[in-house]
Formats: C-alpha cells, sequence, structure tokens
C-alpha cells in the first residue's frame, strides 16, 4: 500500500454471494488499496462475517481510523445485517438517508447501504449492491442512460439526472447454466475456447425470437446433431440465443441510436458488447472499481466524510 501524496478517507466493501472485495479510498474518491476474497456470504464458514472483514480491512484500520461502508449481498436475508430495501427513484443522498449502522466488537462501525426495489403490475423487482455501482457511474458523468449489468441475473437500469427511475432483471445467466446442466441440450457440448461466429448467430437467433424461444431453443440440440454447428460451438449458440432474446426485450423501446453503458469488463461484459453490436447498439464499459466510487459519494452525502 503506498499512502504517499494521498489521504485515506474511506474504507467500501463490496460483498456478494460468492466473493468480496475492499477498497481503501483517498479524499478525492481514488482507490488506493484493494484487497479481494472469495469467502462471500455463501461460503464464510459460520457466518463469521466480523471475523472475515477485520482480518482484511484491519491494516488499513490499523494506519487509518476511517469511515467503513459496504453494500451488496452481505444486506440480504442470508448476509450479516439485513436492511429493507428503498423504493425508486433512489440517487446518492436518498441512499445516505438509508444507511444502517452497526458497531463491530472490534470498536469500528460500518455503515450498511440498503438495497433498491420497484413494483411493476403487483410484481417486485429488486436489487443490491448493483445501485451503489450506478451511483459511482455518476463520478465519471455518467448522469443518464441505459445500463446493462451482467450477471447470472443481469440487470438493466434506466438512469436520470443520477438518479435510479427504473429496472429490471433477466435470469439469463442462471438459465443457461441450468439448461447446459440438466437437460438435453447440454449432451452435445464440447469444448470451452469462445466461438464468436456462433455466439453471433445465436444472438441474431435469439434478437429474432421474441416470443418464440421455447421452441427455437431446440435447434440448439439439432444444429450440431445436423452437424449445421460443431459440437464446441453449441454452448456459445445457446449462449448468444439467450443473451440474444434478453437483449431484444431489455432494448424494445429504445432507439438504435442510443448508446448503452456495461458495467465491469470481464469476459461475460464482452459477450453482451457483442450482442449489442449485432443488435445495432453502440457500447461503452465502466471501471472495475465502480462500486467504490458509489461508496464514495454516498458517503460524502451522508456526511461521513467531515
Amino acid at each position: 500500500m503506498n499512502l504517499a501524496g494521498s489521504e485515506p478517507a474511506l474504507i467500501g466493501v463490496d460483498w456478494g454471494t460468492t466473493s468480496l472485495r475492499a477498497f481503501l479510498i483517498d479524499t478525492d474518491g481514488q482507490v488506493m488499496d484493494g484487497v479481494s476474497s472469495p469467502e462471500g456470504i455463501m461460503h464464510a464458514s459460520g457466518k463469521t462475517f466480523e471475523a472475515i472483514l477485520d482480518r482484511l480491512i484491519g491494516p488499513w484500520r490499523k494506519q487509518a481510523k476511517v469511515p467503513v461502508i459496504a453494500s451488496g449481498m452481505i444486506t440480504s436475508r442470508n448476509g450479516w445485517v439485513e436492511t429493507p430495501y428503498a423504493a425508486l427513484p433512489l440517487g446518492a443522498r436518498d441512499l445516505a438517508r438509508a444507511l444502517v449502522p452497526y458497531d463491530m466488537a472490534s470498536g469500528a462501525r460500518i455503515h450498511f447501504v440498503t438495497g433498491a426495489m420497484i413494483e411493476t403490475a403487483g410484481a417486485a423487482d429488486v436489487m443490491r449492491g448493483e445501485e451503489t455501482q450506478i451511483i459511482g457511474a455518476s463520478a465519471l458523468g455518467l448522469n443518464a442512460g441505459v445500463f446493462v449489468m451482467p450477471g447470472t441475473h443481469s440487470k438493466w437500469v434506466e438512469v436520470s439526472d443520477g438518479q435510479l427511475v427504473n429496472f429490471s432483471t433477466y435470469m439469463t445467466g442462471e438459465v443457461f447454466a441450468a439448461l447446459k446442466a440438466h437437460t438435453i441440450l447440454g449432451t452435445l457440448m464440447e469444448g470451452d475456447d469462445f466461438n464468436q461466429q456462433a455466439f453471433e448467430m445465436g444472438v441474431a437467433a435469439g434478437l429474432d425470437t421474441k416470443t418464440n424461444l421455447l421452441h427455437k431453443l431446440f435447434h440448439v440440440r439439432t444444429l450440431p446433431l445436423l452437424d449445421k454447428i460443431p459440437k464446441v460451438a453449441t454452448a456459445d449458440y445457446m449462449s448468444g440465443m439467450l443473451i440474444g432474446t434478453e437483449v431484444a426485450a431489455a432494448t424494445q423501446h429504445m432507439c438504435e441510436a442510443d448508446k448503452i453503458t456495461i458495467v465491469g469488463r470481464n469476459d461475460l461484459a464482452d459477450r453482451y458488447e457483442c450482442a449489442l453490436n449485432t443488435a445495432g447498439f453502440a457500447c461503452r464499459h465502466t471501471p472495475d472499481d465502480l462500486v467504490a466510487k458509489g461508496h464514495f459519494r454516498i458517503a460524502h452525502a451522508a456526511g461521513l466524510l467531515e
């Protein structure tokens, strides 16, 4: 850790289902140092959340007694401290007012960011952690537009004037995993190398599928069965079809000229960029430490940095 030329102001914790990251953030909102662990809430032995956090951020706390703020699934019913969901629209000030403080045995106080919720036609959509990333985007000047957050449960978020005003969740990643592992579609799948041509074929089929997905999914079996595509390309074809279907649904009211912001930089984010380009949309990516920028903005709005 190099503290030369900057002063620590905040520790931000992004704690999800399968992993967690912590950031030491300076007075300008820039990340000075970071640590990570595979000890997400589902892998924390005996739910020893406080011990895990003390181990990770203890060295920072010894050098600087700065506030701690945490977001993600750590605030869920299966996490450490369950926080309520806040209704949209939500901005940094709204999330700051809804922070839930918790005093640790070590003497540190941690502030938990609540999740977000929207109800439409009697059904609810929820998120935990993504709201903090969206708030972080405003630090980069991304105060409006459509954001896609690829993952097991992908989120499409509409932002206006730095506030979350609408979002939808798509279970694309989980459906892909279930189909591959537990249906006949997975029996012909071989290989791990990405086949972009097959993926784009699948995207095109998904974009054209609309309400006919359950029929067209059977082509995932017949195409390799009849040697229309190689077996090593089958998984990428199905991935493309599912993501293409998601893109078609999420962008049905958008103009192709609209630029979509992809949150994250990884292989899955690259697949979404490929799918969006195939659909005619321009894209941009956010940096990996976006959530730390969100932590800083929420903490600042809450007066924790004064």
